[in-house]
């Protein structure tokens, strides 16, 4: 039985990995997770200097869901080469970094102190709805998005995987104009942006006034972007919005999805990548798939 998938030439020993943003670098999970088990830790978002994020209060529980509007706080790019890189290389799972910026200059920056680093691929964080600057603007246009994806293209030393944005009016139209600048691979869906209003106080409950939406609320329309996606490029996507199960990932992967990212629900069940993994297994036992690869966009 083959679990492994390939994209833009590595090959990942199964189609399960960390989203960005919930898993740090795999520091706050190892005693839940045995991250050789992975097939990739996808790290928290970075940036060519420090960011303090979003003011709190910056995280709220939704039915079915959570408001987030941290904001990519994190430590840069110096304390995460010197720090983070050296933890996951002790590990047997593949590296992929999320860069984030304001600016074009900000993005290739960072892509550019990482190209002589052991990482396997840079996830472009161009779909932040909480980031006013820069990011979210990105992702929304598709004449920006193909600009900035194909600058970063010419100081990647890694594959490139743009991460698209929901919040558009059709997720067709940003998947082809990333392929058309020279994307390896994409992933979506990023979160979508929502608000919760206290109606006692009166009040936002989100310092931020907006935040992203993420969890099993979402899943149907991540699951439906991704096929859109997926019949519309040729290059690999990474799935991703609310999946909490196996069942969750593998209707990513029957829409199109080479592999999966598991987000939200880690704060919930930190074991779920693990059981995600287990569960797509047994699944391929049960109906006798011999090779995740066949499940890829089975359904048409």
């Amino acid at each position: 039985m083959n679990t492994s998938v390939t994209i833009a030439g590595v090959t990942f020993q199964n189609p399960v990995m960390t989203a960005s943003g919930t898993f740090g670098s795999g520091m706050e999970y190892g005693e839940f997770v045995d991250l050789n088990r992975l097939g990739a830790v996808v790290t928290k978002g970075v940036a060519n200097v420090p960011w303090p994020g979003n003011p709190t209060p910056r995280v709220a529980e939704t039915y079915g869901g959570m408001l987030n509007a941290i904001g990519l706080q994190n430590p840069g790019i110096d304390v995460f080469i010197e720090r983070d890189i050296p933890f996951l290389k002790k590990y047997d799972t593949k590296i992929i970094v999320n860069v984030c910026g304001k600016t074009v200059g900000d993005y290739c920056e960072v892509v550019d102190k990482l190209a002589d680093q052991p990482v396997d691929m840079l996830e472009i964080n161009v779909s932040c709805p909480n980031v006013k600057e820069g990011a979210i603007a990105f992702g929304q246009k598709a004449d920006a998005l193909f600009n900035i994806t194909r600058e970063i293209k010419k100081h990647a030393a890694q594959p490139v995987i743009m991460k698209l944005s929901p919040n558009v009016t059709d997720i067709t139209e940003m998947a082809k104009a990333a392929e058309a600048a020279g994307a390896d691979a994409l992933s979506l869906i990023n979160t979508i942006t929502g608000m919760k209003i206290d109606v006692h106080r009166r009040q936002f409950v989100l310092a931020n006034k907006t935040g992203g939406l993420s969890s099993p609320a979402i899943k149907p329309v991540a699951v439906r972007m991704v096929y859109q996606a997926a019949q519309a490029v040729r290059i690999p996507i990474i799935g991703m919005g609310g999946i909490a199960t196996a069942e969750d990932a593998l209707e990513f992967i029957l829409a199109g999805a080479t592999a999966v990212s598991v987000g939200a629900m880690n704060f919930v069940n930190p074991y779920t990548t693990m059981e995600v993994i287990e569960g797509i297994e047994e699944y391929m036992r049960r109906y006798q798939v011999e090779d995740v690869r066949d499940l890829i966009g089975a359904v048409r």
